[in-house]
C-alpha cells in the first residue's frame, strides 16, 4: 500500500520544496527563525496547517550519518541536524553535507546536562559548539537543543543571549532508550502530524532502519514532507498561543479546516 502512487507523492514533495527552499539551501540565516528567537520561548512545533513536519537527529555527527543522508536525499526529504562539537573533530566533512539536506543546529560541546552547571560553563558549551559548526560550513547556526531537553532559566537566557532559538519536540521517537525499529516507528505514528518535529539521533541503526522502512515511507503515503526547522517556521509558523502552550498545545491543535 505505501508504494501505490509513489511517484507521483514524491514529484508532489519535491515540487513543495522547490517552492519553500532557496537555492544554496540553509545557508543564510533564517528571518522566521530570528523572529521566534526574540520572543525567548522554547519551539515544539510548527502550525497545523501545512503539509510539512520536521524531522530532526540528535547527537551527530557519527558512523550513521552518511547513510541517513543518503536515505534523505533518495527520498527528496530535508532534516535538521543537532551536532555535539566534540565529534566535529571525527567527522569533519559531515556538517557541510548535511547542510546541503536541511540545518544545523547547537547540542552542546560535551553532551552535559545543562540544569547543573553555571551560566559560564553553559555558555562556553554552547558558544564552542556553534563556532565550531559556523566555521566548518561558513553558515550562521540559529538553533539548539539542550541535552535530554533539560532546560531551566539559566539555559534559556544563555541560549537567547546567542541569538539561538530553543529546539524542542512534539514526539519523540525513543530510540535512545534503545527501542527497536518498529517501535520506533509506532512511537512516531502515534502523534503524527502537519507541524510535528520529531526527535530522532542519527547514531542509532535502529533509527536508520525505521526511518528507511516506515517513517519516510509514511510520509510519502500520507501527502506530507519533511523539512528542515526554518523551512518548517517559513512555511507554516507556530501561533503565538501554541507557542506558549508547549508540547501540549502541540498534541491539542487540529489542522484548519479549509
Amino acid at each position: 500500500m505505501l508504494r501505490s502512487g509513489r511517484t507521483r507523492a514524491v514529484a508532489a514533495a519535491v515540487a513543495l520544496l522547490l517552492v519553500v527552499v532557496p537555492a544554496g539551501g540553509a545557508s543564510d540565516g533564517s528571518p522566521a527563525v530570528a523572529r521566534l528567537t526574540g520572543l525567548g520561548l522554547p519551539l515544539f512545533c510548527g502550525g497545523p496547517n501545512g503539509r510539512a513536519v520536521a524531522l530532526t537527529f540528535d547527537d551527530g555527527p557519527g558512523p550513521y550519518t552518511a547513510l541517513v543522508l543518503r536515505l534523505l536525499r533518495r527520498a527528496g526529504a530535508r532534516a535538521t541536524f543537532f551536532l555535539v562539537g566534540k565529534e566535529l573533530a571525527r567527522w569533519p566533512d559531515m556538517p557541510k553535507r548535511e547542510l546541503r539536506l536541511g540545518a544545523l543546529g547547537d547540542h552542546t560541546w560535551s553532551h552535559l546536562m545543562l540544569t547543573l552547571l553555571n551560566a559560564g560553563v553553559v555558555r562556553r558549551e554552547l558558544a564552542s559548539t556553534k563556532l565550531a559548526i559556523e566555521r566548518k560550513t561558513h553558515a550562521p547556526v540559529q538553533l539548539f537543543r539542550p541535552p535530554y531537553g533539560a532546560h531551566n532559566r539559566t539555559v534559556d537566557t544563555v541560549a537567547r543571549s546567542l541569538g539561538l532559538l530553543e529546539v524542542l519536540w512534539s514526539i519523540d521517537s525513543r530510540d535512545s532508550e534503545g527501542a527497536p525499529w518498529y517501535q520506533i516507528a509506532a512511537n512516531v505514528e502515534r502523534s503524527l502530524r502537519p507541524g510535528s518535529i520529531v526527535l530522532m539521533h542519527e547514531n542509532r541503526g535502529q533509527t536508520v532502519r525505521a526511518l528507511n522502512e516506515w517513517i519516510l515511507p509514511y510520509l510519502r503515503a500520507h501527502n506530507l514532507y519533511a523539512v528542515g526547522i526554518p523551512e518548517l517556521l517559513r512555511v507554516d509558523p507556530p501561533s503565538r498561543k501554541l507557542l506558549a502552550a508547549g508540547r501540549a498545545g502541540c498534541l491539542r491543535s487540529e489542522p484548519r479546516r479549509r
